[in-house]
Parts: structure tokens; sequence; C-alpha cells
């Protein structure tokens, strides 16, 4: 199965990148494309002074146009979008095809002093569900933010299920390159999946801090090797997801087999 990734910073309404790209990728075979975080609105800390309604009309705009996109180009985009219901705005993860829209609200949000997302958006602090999770082309793919790579419970839901494939829209800044690497590839690595990371790029300046997007969208296999991977420009990742890999990946690690004799 043929996936991309695109790498943009945050666009505007009036953007023609999309279908640009959407058009590139339905003449290569792709099947899904997955955006990065704060790619269809701003960045969260442009998003807290942003008016509501603004931000409604943004995000209707863009889910429309992706719609149309899906439905233009035989494509099914994964792509984080702030929903916006009585005045209140809440973090998802969207998932667009031609038939059909799907919502997943992000489960875990940073709630850091400089950068507290759990404050501001009105996503519920529940008990932990499993992560989105939908089958194409004979594939089992799972969504989560970036963020929420961190937390176990998640990740209990990719093995039972037997996922094939994680996809990870990110917003990762500052010094945390290498410390992402190694994260997504020891998940990948444990729980024999491929994990398709895509990380916006761009930059944001505030009185303290210079946030700059260092994009590093990539690939790893279920063998937590890194198979493909972007520098810090705007760029299109083409990939093919295989089947025989995962399999040869699971056989030979055996980590559900050794499980599966303790239960």
């Amino acid at each position: 199965m043929r996936i991309a990734i695109l790498q943009l910073p945050s666009i505007g309404m009036g953007s023609s990148k999309l279908e640009s790209y959407a058009r590139v990728a339905h003449q290569k075979g792709v099947k899904l494309m997955l955006l990065g975080e704060y790619l269809l609105n701003p960045f969260f800390k442009e998003l807290v002074h942003t008016p509501v309604s603004m931000i409604a009309e943004q995000s209707a705009h863009q889910v429309e146009t992706l719609k149309m996109l899906a439905s233009k180009y035989d494509l099914t985009f994964v792509a984080p979008i702030v929903t916006v219901k009585k005045k209140e705005c809440t973090k998802t993860i969207a998932k667009i095809n031609g038939r059909s829209i799907s919502y997943y609200p992000q489960q875990f949000l940073i709630n850091y002093p400089h950068w507290n997302e759990e404050k501001f958006f009105n996503n519920p602090i529940e008990p932990v569900k499993p992560p989105m999770i939908f089958a194409l082309e004979g594939f089992k793919f799972a969504v989560m933010a970036g963020f929420e790579l961190h937390f176990d419970p998640l990740w209990d839901a990719v093995s039972s299920k037997a996922v094939d494939a994680v996809l990870v829209p990110s917003a990762s800044t500052f010094e945390s390159h290498n410390r992402w690497r190694e994260l997504i590839k020891m998940r990948a690595f444990t729980h024999n999946c491929y994990i398709l990371r895509a990380n916006r790029i761009g930059e944001y300046f505030d009185d303290k801090h210079a946030w700059k997007f260092y994009g590093d969208s990539m690939v790893v296999s279920p063998d937590g090797e890194i198979e493909a991977d972007l520098g810090n420009t705007e760029e299109l990742l083409i990939v093919d997801l295989d089947r025989k890999s995962l399999s040869e990946s699971r056989k030979g690690w055996g980590f559900k087999e050794a499980l599966r004799k303790r239960k």
C-alpha cells in the first residue's frame, strides 16, 4: 500500500498547496495522505489569540477542502483539525475520504506552563480509550497525536487489535529531535508495526522562545529502523508499506507469542 506524508507549515484558507500535493499523490498511486499537526490551523500559540468564530470558519473551510480533494483524487486524509461546538474548541484528528468523516478527540494534551493545550481545549479528561483504528487496502491503522506516544495504555490497543501501522501527526520543536527519533523507533520495534510521523515545519516567535519546527517526518519499520525521512523544508514523502516485512518481523521477534503463552 502506498502512503504519502505531507510536511508543511500552517497554511491559510486560500492556499492551493493541498490540491497540488493531492494531485501528485494520486498520480503516484497513493491511497492515504498524512498531514502534520497545526497545519490546517495556526500553531497553538497563535490559536489562543484567535477569535473562536474565526477558528470555526477556518476549520470548516479546511474540512470541506479535504472532502473535495478526497473525492476528486480517491484519497483518504488523516489530518489534525480544531473543531468548534458551542464556542468551545476541541483538538481532534480527522479521517476524511470521499464518503465519510470520522474524528478522534486527542486524549492526552500538553499541559506545560509554556504550552498548555489542556487548559485551552475542551477535550475531556476521562479514562483512556483506544485510539482511532481503521482498515484500508488490507492494512489496519491506528491514529494518535505525537504527545500521545508517551502513554502506554494507547499502545496496549495497538497490540491487542493487531495494528499494522500507527499514523502520528506532530508539531515537535526546540531541541527534541533525537529524543523523538528514539521514542518512535522504540515504539515501532516493541510493537512490530510501522510508524509514520508527519511533523510540521515553520517558525513562531514570542518574547521568550523561538519555536522552530524542524520537520524530520519519517517512516519507521516494524524492526525499529528508519526507512525514509525528510529534512526541514516543505516536502512530500511517498512510501510503500510491505505486508511481508510485517509478518517476518512479528514472527522473528515473537513478542506477541511470548505474551500469549502467559495469558
